[in-house]
């Protein structure tokens, strides 16, 4: 019996067994199917972590007399909005601003996109959350994960865990989501509208529209600006075209390092609390996937009306399939714009002109994250 009891044996717990078929169901996800591997097999193995009764020795908090465990420290880096923002210094550095400054009503359909984040916000209350984990729900819809992890921080870090699997899971679902809204809403000839080519967008006007966009980004929203402004300063140093080794880091080596250290901590907030609670297996985590779902297909659906109403006032036709693209999943939701489009007209050529929608959906889901933190904190 001594020696049961130094073991971590006695201290296993039925949820925390039943967490390693999820863990499993996600790696199988992940590896086998392709869904987002990057962040979901870090954060998978996090999850197997916080469901071992282990914990207090590796999240060991320090004392006067001993430091702190190893993931102590790791877990600080969201709990002081570390990681997110660095992992947006990366986003930025890949990220091309051209097609957006090329073709500014774009901008527009990025913003309807954000129609997805405030209806899941609307509907939540009535599955029982309250209006600040409503709106850490809410950000799923703008299928961002960094950013749903930053708010579901702020505002409803028990939440974390099921939101991050959800944004990242349902990110990694857009090439099957989405399609089905765009068919239903637009007619054959609208999905055959051909765009102008885009101008070529000059160095300077690339630099000058990012330091411009993010002060005036920082200013009007500033819980969210450390999101954006690490966001621009890669985009920033992409464009000196002078910085190439920093840039290379930043697409590379941090985001990388960043992502493997954000999946990790996140799969630690899927254990089990210090109430006794398990913070993923309950009644809450259905009703976050069950929104996620909600606020993907209304922010898909409001790009794609977006570019529809534009299309009465304009002569200029906009093709409603990259409107689907106002979400913030770089590049693949304007890969599945331009996919969509190949199939009804194999010389129509989307990918560029779904890019601006796509920046702009990176941009106007970090300002509504910023707007609902500002309101409810």
């Amino acid at each position: 019996m001594d020696l049961w009891k130094m073991t971590a044996f006695s201290g296993l717990q039925w949820t925390m067994v039943a967490m390693w078929f999820v863990v499993a169901l996600l790696l199988y996800l992940a590896i086998v199917k392709g869904f987002e591997p990057l962040l979901l097999v870090p954060i998978s193995l996090g999850a197997l972590i916080s469901n071992l009764p282990v914990q207090e020795f590796i999240q060991q908090v320090p004392t006067d007399h001993e430091a702190g465990g190893l993931f102590y420290y790791l877990n600080q880096g969201i709990k002081l909005q570390i990681f997110p923002p660095l992992i947006f210094l990366g986003v930025g550095a890949l990220v091309d601003f051209g097609p957006l400054i090329a073709n500014p009503r774009t901008l527009l359909l990025g913003g309807a996109a954000q129609l997805g984040i405030f209806g899941a916000f609307l509907i939540a209350p009535l599955f029982g959350f309250d209006l600040k984990e409503a709106a850490a729900i809410g950000i799923i819809g703008g299928a961002d994960g960094p950013t749903s992890i930053f708010s579901a921080n702020k505002l409803a870090p028990h939440l974390l865990g099921s939101i991050a699997v959800a944004a990242y899971s349902y990110m990694a679902l857009v090439p099957l989501i989405q399609p089905p809204i765009m068919r239903l809403l637009t007619t054959d000839a609208e999905r055959r509208i051909k765009m102008k080519t885009l101008r070529k967008v000059s160095q300077l006007e690339k630099m000058v529209f990012g330091a411009v966009v993010m002060s005036l980004c920082a200013m009007v929203v500033p819980d969210a600006a450390a999101l954006l402004i690490m966001l621009f300063v890669g985009n920033l140093l992409r464009e000196s075209r002078v910085t190439e080794r920093l840039v290379k880091a930043a697409q590379n080596e941090i985001i990388n390092i960043v992502t493997i250290f954000l999946g990790l901590c996140v799969g630690l907030k899927m254990g089990i609390d210090v109430t006794g609670k398990h913070l993923f297996l309950n009644p809450q985590t259905l009703g976050i996937l069950v929104l996620g779902v909600i606020a993907f297909g209304v922010a898909t659906a409001g790009g794609v009306l977006m570019a529809k109403i534009m299309n009465m006032f304009s002569k200029d036709k906009i093709n409603p399939l990259i409107g689907s693209a106002g979400v913030s999943a770089v590049p693949m939701a304007a890969r599945v714009s331009h996919n969509v489009g190949q199939e009804y007209d194999k010389t129509n050529f989307l990918l560029m002109h779904a890019m601006g929608p796509n920046v702009a959906g990176v941009i106007g889901s970090a300002i509504a994250a910023g707007y609902l933190i500002a309101m409810l904190k």
